[in-house]
């Protein structure tokens, strides 16, 4: 397959359409990518190439222009001496480097033709490639979320968690029942004695109300 070929189906390749066939689209890009780099790599080699040989035309078509120059400059002197012979030898020569020098602009004008399209396609290679990178990077982040929510769903229904639930409350309950003890030892603890002083007073403040009330109560029938 040619260069520009291989580059045009690179290009017009719907990237979208081949990841949702592909059984692994992570990989695919993947692959994509790595054709992608590769074949920039070779227009690079070949523009190269291709520059390198434009400089070669470029000095030979200038040789050619001087001998062109050399060979007109001949044939007016022989002119000018009267020498037609000689002149029209002069132009012949000079008509091979015009020839020559026709041939090499030819060759460097289809040199600049595919220059200009390697450009334009290197241009629509690297918009497809920072695209297909771009897919890359939205891939694996949606890997990694994917990834974590699966490891959440996991996690919901892991019996581990219902375990540790479970002797988390079993460890609550054990609090529980210590500090129930605690409060039945402090309601339990006061002696006899006061519990029999505290009837005394509660006893002597409950009959001075009384008595009290008693009070006022004759007072009121006496008025």
């Amino acid at each position: 397959m040619g260069m520009f070929s291989r580059i045009n189906d690179i290009v017009q390749a719907n990237l979208n359409a081949m990841l949702d066939k592909a059984e692994d689209p992570e990989k695919i890009i993947r692959l994509i990518i790595q054709e992608m780099e590769e074949t920039l790599v070779e227009v690079r080699s070949d523009a190269a190439r291709y520059i390198a040989q434009q400089k070669t035309l470029d000095r030979q078509i200038a040789s050619c222009e001087r001998d062109i120059a050399d060979w007109q400059a001949k044939a007016e002197l022989a002119i000018d001496r009267d020498k037609e012979s000689l002149a029209k030898a002069a132009l012949t020569e000079k008509q091979k480097y015009v020839t020559k020098a026709e041939g090499l602009q030819a060759q460097k004008a289809q040199i600049e033709e595919l220059m200009d399209k390697i450009q334009a396609d290197s241009a629509r290679l690297n918009n497809k490639l920072a695209e297909a990178k771009q897919k890359q990077k939205t891939l694996v982040s949606r890997k990694q979320s994917v990834q974590t929510r699966l490891k959440v769903k996991q996690a919901e229904h892991s019996t581990k968690i219902d375990d540790a639930m479970l002797k988390f409350e079993q460890y609550e309950q054990r609090i529980d029942d210590l500090e129930a003890q605690v409060d039945a030892y402090d309601i339990t603890s006061s002696t006899p004695q006061a519990s029999s002083l505290e009837a005394q007073f509660a006893e002597l403040e409950s009959n001075d109300v009384v008595e009290q009330e008693l009070a006022e109560l004759k007072k009121k029938k006496a008025a």
